[in-house]
């Protein structure tokens, strides 16, 4: 029997999607998300509805994961890791909302990238992958609605949010690379304690909705699409690719919100549109991993590897299952 579902557990690992796959499904419900958040804005402050979306993600991840079973086997560093990473939840999604009710959504996108830019640039160790970064760049620049002319507080918030969106990507790629706890769970401790931080501040903004049906279930629509489904893509993504390239792959995000607008809403793109989609795509395709050498840093933690030895211990295991078994003349089964 143990034998049997360590080989389940072992073809399962084979038969993992490519990463770029979690990345495009992280989009879609990505830009799924904003559709009930425009049904909150008319009556929720942006920082209720922040605490909504916060508030329902952690409590789904509570439900799914139920992640105090790991509390009490957290190290300090753990803790210190998945404290800061709540934290930056909080406050990421706050300075969102708080920018997007006062710039356009395209402005924002494209000032939040700048995170994303130079994350990648720390890991364009080849000129084909600044090629590739420089190709990806300008494809978000031409699908992204820059407008400047805005307050300066919508400005400060959007550079914030930025801010916190390398600092999500920095210490989410940390998580899912822990050896203490899976990715996902991680996440779900980390979101609890962004609904911690936020509660204080969001429930007396949202406490009219408290008693709004409709605003309850768009809020659970927000986070659930938001933050629960594109979290978790981004963990299983963040698990298989390098910091820097999954950085880049993530102008994949304004070239699928433009498919989705002609598949879904009917929006024709521009000709700009189209050579935007284009150069990323190709900046994408471009872009190749680092192979790392044996006694580099970068090799111990390649999750290939990981794989890997984690084949090699299911084999061993099964291995070790089945001769036992053996050994033991298949009494089990015959009793």
């Amino acid at each position: 029997m143990v034998g049997a579902v360590l080989a389940i557990d072992h073809v399962a690992m084979r038969r993992h999607p490519r990463p770029e796959l979690y990345l495009i499904g992280s989009a879609l419900f990505h830009y799924l998300g904003p559709s009930f958040a425009v049904l909150l804005f008319a009556r929720v402050h942006v920082l209720g509805v922040a605490w909504l979306r916060i508030a329902s993600a952690a409590l789904v991840f509570l439900v799914w994961r139920r992640p105090w079973r790991l509390l009490s086997g957290l190290t300090a560093g753990g803790w210190r890791l998945l404290l800061a990473w709540g934290a930056v939840l909080a406050a990421m999604n706050c300075c969102f909302y708080e920018a997007i009710d006062r710039l356009a959504l395209g402005t924002v996108a494209a000032i939040e990238f700048l995170a994303v830019i130079a994350l990648a640039a720390l890991g364009a160790r080849t000129r084909r992958n600044v090629l590739a970064q420089l190709l990806a760049v300008a494809g978000v620049y031409l699908l992204s609605d820059v407008r400047l002319e805005a307050r300066l507080a919508g400005l400060a918030f959007a550079f914030a949010n930025a801010l916190l969106f390398g600092l999500y990507i920095t210490l989410g790629h940390r998580v899912s690379r822990h050896g203490a706890f899976t990715g996902i769970d991680g996440l779900a401790i980390a979101m609890v304690i962004a609904a911690v931080i936020v509660t204080p501040i969001g429930v007396p903004i949202a406490a009219r909705a408290l008693g709004d049906p409709i605003a309850l279930l768009a809020g659970a629509g927000v986070g659930i699409c938001s933050s629960v489904v594109p979290y978790v893509l981004d963990q299983l993504a963040m698990a298989r690719l390098p910091r820097a390239t999954y950085s880049l792959m993530l102008s994949l995000l304004p070239a699928v919100a433009t498919v989705v607008g002609l598949v879904v809403l009917g929006q024709v793109p521009s000709l700009a549109d189209v050579v935007g989609v284009a150069l990323v795509v190709v900046g994408v395709a471009v872009h190749r991993e680092a192979v790392a050498r044996p006694g580099d840093p970068r090799h111990r933690h390649s999750p290939e590897l990981g794989e890997s030895r984690y084949a090699a211990g299911a084999s061993t295991a099964s291995g070790a299952v089945a001769g036992a078994a053996r050994s033991s003349g298949g009494g089990a089964g015959a009793g």
